[in-house]
């Protein structure tokens, strides 16, 4: 009993040092790996080792008490333990006899599982086989697909199939061989997709270059067509405007509205574009179809710029412009719809590449034309293109501008046109009074240009007071206020009014008023025709109110703007001044003729003794040319240019009369030759007097009458008949009844004046003391004239 206490002392005491970690390690089986590393890592082996010891001495201890604690349950254990082997070893004889048995028996059966298991393997490599066909036929389906897809044209559908193939199916086709092909024909298909509808897209190339000219033409004929209404209502607002204005007739307003939309006009095809431009993008090589439709597209504009050299371009600038036209609508539309095939900076970068182009080839041909109407015809296209395009939202400014610098150059050759055209007119006319035999030709002729005398419409045939070339230089005017205002209309100016007026008169002075001068001056006209002239140029002036309005009404002016003072043509004061001058020349003509019939006067028996009792023959042409004159002035000319054509005439006939006594050729003359003068002079007053009256001039209240034309003859005849010819030294006298006369001129005429030579036998006899007394006042006059001078 006692020795079991000593032994339990001695463990006690065994227990001091031992690691209480490393028994917790052992004890709950964990790895002692890092603790015996970790031990020869420290250089302390021995330790561990001891401890180890320890720990196995006290297991041996517990081990051994625990035995002699179960010792007897340990010998009934070991007592069950052989029975039990006898038991498993009569379990084994039977199980042995049961597995001999049974081999017996599943012999066969082994056979028919082996069987069995050679069909699952078959089955399984059958259904391997059906999923692969299976996978494969499906691949199959689907290439079959897209070769319908592609034999149809249909290249989407075909890329969404090639596409499904390429993700969906082909990673998982079994086959390794057709995996391969199909992977080597999907690359192809899609480089024969990318061919064929870059084919497509050549072809609409080829066609769109073709249908350019066909939408360009038709776009412009709706700007045409535009225009063309724009110009209706305008015109119905002037004739609405001229009757308010005249208060004649009601106006009735009305509202067209008309819309026609460009698109459905201007059809044409872009499904190629769309397509090719989708299947690239579909492809993956969007951008690469940008740059080729870009290239290819300036490609073909950089053709259309060029200028035919097989042609004028008069001829050729229609199809030139509509080609560029009908361009830019299609890429327009391509900008627009085709989903950023092009950019609005490459559509700039064209467009300025255009206009630069076209702006060079206009400057060029204009400076080269040599007639308005071809300039005028381009222009008003090339404004139709603007209007065409500018709808589009291109900037046209550049071409305006052209057609501004092009204003002086046009105006230069209708100018020049109208001059030529002017000379003709003026060299083929007769001018004669013209005669209209119908109404159709006095409107055509009169009142088409506002220069009829009275609003009543005349008796047929007419007679008008201008000549021929008036109303053919008045269809001339006007034809170039209109090509003017067409110029000048639909471009950058909005008011240009002011231009037109400032052409109107250039062409009217420069031109016309020139032409006019020239023909007065030309030294080939007689008294008639400068009378026509004059008249003309009277009637021409009032044509230029007419003139003035019809530009304000082309340029949409109102009328009120032209009726304001200081408003009016340049031209009307110089066509008056040119009247002044015609009316010179036809007093110069009309006084040479009248010098011719003067000359006569030198056959005058200027030292007669007798009295004549008729008047001089030369009076009498004097007369019938002077009543030819004034009744052709009457009719033509107005009454203020009649009274200054007869005081004019007359004038000249009165210094005539005194020239004719101052004259190197009348040495002497008696007073019978002053009486025939007198009796001259005296028709003459009664043909003033008449035609002053008959003519009504003497209802325009003029301080000088016709007969005061012939006051300086007059007082000088009277002062040769006077008895008291002295008499003109008195101030007062001379003040009023010889206030006209010259003091040389009548002591140079008084010295030629003789009394009537002595006769034979009867010097004494018959002068009588009245001659007497007259011939002593006269030699006074004469003496104190000589002391005067």
């Amino acid at each position: 009993m006692s020795a079991a206490p000593k032994k339990k002392t001695l463990a006690e005491n065994g227990d001091k040092g031992i690691d209480t970690g490393l028994v917790t390690a052992i004890t709950n089986g964990e790895d002692l790996g890092p603790i015996v590393r970790h031990a020869f890592e420290s250089g302390k082996p021995e330790a561990l080792f001891h401890q180890l010891r320890i720990i196995v001495k006290k297991k041996e201890v517990e081990i051994e008490e625990l035995c002699k604690l179960h010792y007897e349950e340990f010998i009934l254990a070991v007592d069950e333990l052989r029975g039990v082997l006898v038991d498993a070893d009569e379990l084994k004889s039977m199980l042995s006899s049961e597995n001999f048995r049974l081999q017996e028996v599943a012999s066969a059966l082994l056979l028919k599982l082996e069987e069995l298991l050679e069909l699952y393997s078959i089955k399984k490599n059958v259904t391997e086989a059906l999923q692969t066909l299976k996978i494969c036929v499906q691949v199959s389906n689907l290439c079959l697909t897209c070769n319908g897809h592609i034999s149809e044209g249909r290249f989407y559908p075909a890329l969404k199939t090639l596409g499904l193939i390429e993700k969906g199916t082909l990673q998982n086709i079994p086959v390794k061989a057709f995996r391969k092909v199909i992977e080597k024909q999907i690359p192809a298909i899609k480089l024969y997709i990318e061919k064929k509808v870059c084919c497509e897209f050549n072809d609409w190339l080829v066609y769109i270059r073709g249908m350019a000219k066909e939408i360009g033409q038709l776009a412009i004929g709706q700007a045409a067509s535009a225009r063309k209404r724009e110009e209706d209502m305008r015109s119905r607002q002037r004739e609405a405007e001229e009757q308010s204005r005249s208060g004649v007739g009601d106006c009735v307003y009305t509202l067209d509205v008309k819309h026609i939309d460009e698109d459905s006009v201007l059809e044409f095809d872009l499904t190629p574009v769309y397509r090719a431009h989708h299947i690239h993008t579909c492809l993956g090589i969007e951008e690469k179809f940008h740059d080729y439709y870009y290239k290819n597209r300036l490609m073909q504009l950089n053709l259309d710029l060029q200028i035919s050299v097989a042609q004028p371009f008069l001829e050729s600038h229609q199809p030139f412009f509509t080609q560029i036209a009908g361009y830019f609508i299609v890429e327009d539309r391509v900008l627009r719809t085709a989903g950023g095939l092009l950019s609005e900076s490459q559509v700039e970068t064209i467009w300025d590449t255009a206009i630069a182009k076209m702006t060079s080839v206009l400057e060029d041909q204009f400076s080269r034309m040599d007639a308005a109407s071809h300039l005028l015809l381009i222009k008003d296209f090339v404004t139709l293109l603007g209007a065409t395009l500018t709808r589009y939202g291109y900037r046209v400014a550049p071409l305006i501008e052209v057609l501004d610098n092009s204003r002086d150059k046009y105006h230069e050759l209708l100018l020049f046109e109208c001059r030529k055209q002017i000379a003709d007119i003026l060299a083929n006319d007769t001018f004669e009074q013209m005669v209209m035999k119908k109404e159709y030709e006095y409107d055509m002729n009169v009142l088409s240009f506002h220069i009829q005398s009275s609003d009543i419409m005349p008796a047929f045939p007419y007679v008008a007071s201008f000549s021929s070339s008036v109303p053919d230089v008045c269809r001339i005017v006007r034809s170039f206020i209109e090509d003017s205002v067409n110029y000048l209309s639909y471009g950058g100016r909005m008011n240009f009014y002011d231009v037109v007026k400032k052409y109107l008169d250039k062409l009217l002075i420069d031109v016309l008023n020139g032409a006019l001068l020239n023909m007065i001056h030309s030294g080939n006209l007689v008294a008639s025709q400068a009378m026509q002239i004059a008249a003309n140029i009277a009637v021409l002036e009032r044509a230029c109110d007419f003139f003035l309005l019809q530009a304000a009404q082309l340029c949409g002016i109102p009328v009120r703007v032209v009726e304001r003072p200081r408003s009016g043509l340049t031209a009307k004061a110089i066509l008056k001044a040119s009247q002044i001058v015609a009316y010179n020349a036809l007093l110069n003509l009309v006084n040479s003729k009248f010098d011719e019939f003067m000359a006569v006067m030198s056959n005058v028996n200027w030292t007669a003794d007798d009295a004549p009792e008729h008047a001089n023959d030369y009076i009498n042409e004097v007369l019938v040319y002077l009543d030819s004159i004034l009744s052709a002035a009457q009719k033509i000319l107005s009454l203020e240019s009649m009274y200054k054509i007869g005081v004019g005439t007359l004038g000249h006939i009165s210094d005539s009369i005194v020239s004719a006594f101052l004259s190197e050729n009348v040495k002497r003359f008696t007073i019978s030759a002053v009486m025939g003068i007198d009796n001259d002079l005296k028709m003459l007053e009664s043909f003033a007097d008449e035609r002053f009256e008959s003519t009504g001039l003497s209802e325009l209240k003029k301080s000088t009458s016709f007969r005061d034309c012939l006051v300086e003859a007059r007082q000088l005849v009277n002062l040769l008949l006077s008895n008291q010819p002295e008499n003109f030294m008195n101030p007062v006298i001379r003040q009023k009844n010889y206030g006209a006369l010259d003091y040389k001129k009548v002591a140079t005429i008084c010295e030629k004046f003789k009394d009537s030579p002595d006769r034979l036998f009867g010097s004494l006899s018959n002068r009588s003391a009245k001659q007497n007394a007259r011939k002593k006042s006269m030699d006074m006059l004469k003496k104190r004239l000589k002391d005067f001078s």
